[in-house]
């Protein structure tokens, strides 16, 4: 297990010039946002950027960082080695399995800026000839680790799959729109016959999440990734992944995509394609990705085959809920339904927690998951929510709380849930 090392000192501020041009100011220290509180984060909130991580530059938004001479934050509107010229806030976008502890703040330029797009922004510095952010790993599998990916053997790989399944639609999405278009890690290990496969399967959705990742409206953020426009069959999904399914090591298929929309909606089509699956192989683990809109649907699944689900959760409180799934006719109380009917019969639940710092990590959100957790779920994953972070608090008309800090609230959730297990990923069952 690769153990992390802290800076011995605060990293400093990163700001950019619009060439692209990086720099690290000499005096400013980096800051981390949390809800809208700027934070100085301690040296050992920082790990060395994670292989595989992306820095953003942030369009029109000034950095913000921390004169030690006065102890104040200190908004840098002009480039220092280049006088008159703008700079530029930086984040950073972290790799897979890693999960942040504070946002990158940052001023805008003007009032009527579009939202940044559906990436997460993670605060990092700069120390001593190396790029810091203020992150931790929170799981150690490697499924998606950057090192284990070669384009040439994927792009190799990806036509022996067009060629094996000429006629299969859900291949060729996976191929020419996941692997090739958009470098999805899951579709990536699809074509490589290894790990999580992704099986997308529903066009239409019974929410308008704020940061939905492939639909938005006109004057909503730039999609990340674009939706799939059919319903493959059952025959389609269990020819694609019973192959998978058989391969040595460890193996699971997903339904339940970021490049779909609500896949209980096609209850009947996955349940088809489980008892097919399983008719052919006993192998792997069958697990679904979902909102928990519909509670009578996912019990089907489960009694068709279905191993686990995991439930997506922008917050446990009701109204911020509903602000950002924007749902059609449901609710929390369908979201625990599913919990306690999934759990009655024996199986498997995550819940894909989106981590916002200063919003997540907040006393009444503490309260409010716990109520949820107490239903019997298995494994809570942190993932960093992907959004513009200002847009992200006027949208659902954040209110400020009682910020805990995300250590605490982690470590005040495994003292009152010793059994819960806490990751990135979906867990392998078989």
């Amino acid at each position: 297990m690769k153990l992390y090392p802290h800076p011995q000192g605060r990293p400093r501020l990163l700001f950019a010039d619009p060439t692209g041009l990086i720099y690290d100011h000499p005096e400013l220290y980096a800051l981390g946002l949390s809800g809208y509180d700027l934070v100085l984060p301690e040296p050992e909130d920082f790990i060395p950027l994670p292989e595989g991580s992306a820095l953003y530059i942030l369009p029109d938004r000034h950095p913000v960082g921390l004169d030690p001479r006065t102890e104040t934050p200190v908004v840098l509107y002009e480039n220092p080695f280049r006088p008159g010229k703008p700079a530029l806030a930086v984040a950073a976008f972290l790799a897979p399995a890693h999960t942040q502890l504070y946002l990158a703040p940052y001023q805008p330029a003007r009032a009527d800026l579009p939202p940044l797009p559906l990436y997460s922004y993670a605060c990092v510095g700069w120390w001593r000839g190396r790029f810091f952010a203020a992150a931790f790993r929170s799981d150690w599998d490697l499924r998606q680790e950057a090192r284990l990916f070669s384009a040439e053997r994927i792009e190799s790989r990806a036509r022996e799959m067009l060629k094996r399944f000429p006629e299969n639609r859900l291949v060729r999405h996976l191929v020419e729109n996941c692997v090739r278009r958009y470098r999805c890690p899951a579709a990536r290990n699809f074509v490589l016959g290894r790990f999580e496969a992704p099986v997308p399967v529903s066009p239409g959705c019974n929410a308008r999440c704020v940061g939905c990742l492939s639909e938005q409206p006109e004057d909503g953020p730039h999609v990340a990734q674009e939706r799939i426009t059919f319903v493959p069959s059952p025959e389609e999904i269990a020819e694609a992944m019973v192959p998978h399914l058989r391969r040595p090591g460890r193996v699971m298929v997903s339904f339940g995509q970021g490049c779909e929309g609500e896949p209980l909606l096609q209850a009947q089509t996955i349940g088809q394609a489980l008892r097919l699956i399983r008719k052919s192989t006993s192998r792997g683990t069958l697990n679904l990705n979902t909102n928990g809109s519909l509670p009578e649907a996912l019990l089907s699944l489960r009694r068709a085959g279905l191993d686990s689900v995991r439930i997506s959760l922008a917050s446990a409180r009701e109204n911020y809920h509903r602000a950002y799934f924007r749902p059609r006719g449901w609710g929390l109380s369908e979201v625990r339904e599913s919990i306690r009917l999934f759990k009655k019969e024996g199986g498997f639940v995550s819940l894909n927690y989106f981590i916002f710092p200063g919003f997540t990590d907040e006393r009444d959100e503490l309260e409010a998951l716990s109520e949820i957790l107490a239903l019997g779920v298995d494994f809570l994953q942190l993932r960093n929510l992907a959004i513009d972070p200002l847009w992200f608090l006027e949208r659902i008309d954040y209110r400020p709380g009682e910020i805990l800090g995300l250590r605490t609230f982690l470590r005040e959730l495994k003292r009152r849930f010793p059994g819960l297990r806490f990751g990135y990923f979906n867990p392998y069952l078989r």
